[in-house]
């Protein structure tokens, strides 16, 4: 009478890791996502080690994370690993007020996103 186990919502060959709430807009994380799409596991990984942004950090660390889910969870190859998904997602929105010129005030967002990782391990071309 326990609970139902949680059903597996990616394919065999996948696995997936999430980061949440990383201090940087949706719009500059996605920047960095397609510069990974559909790129093999260890290419995406040095493409991230060398880019210049700051958020490249904690998306190689997620990358990374994704990876080892594939090897220790789903027992996935790491040499045939895909990165077939990398979406963004938003998350909280800070808001916060700066002083203006007479006694004014205006608003300023600081927005939090997601970012979804998805690897597939691919197919051996015969």
């Amino acid at each position: 009478m326990g609970q139902v186990a949680n059903v597996r919502r990616e394919a065999e060959n996948e696995a997936k890791a999430v980061a949440r709430n990383l201090r940087v807009s949706p719009r500059k994380l996605n920047l960095v996502a397609q510069l990974i799409r559909g790129k093999k596991a260890s290419t995406a990984l040095a493409d991230l080690e060398f880019s210049r942004k700051r958020i490249a950090r904690d998306v190689k660390k997620t990358l990374e994370s994704a990876i080892a889910n594939a090897e220790n969870n789903h027992d996935l190859d790491v040499d045939d690993l895909v990165v077939s998904q990398a979406y963004v997602g938003k998350s909280i929105v800070m808001k916060r007020f700066a002083a203006r010129a007479r006694g004014r005030a205006s608003r300023i967002t600081k927005a939090f996103s997601n970012i979804t990782i998805v690897v597939r391990q691919a197919e051996e071309k015969a």
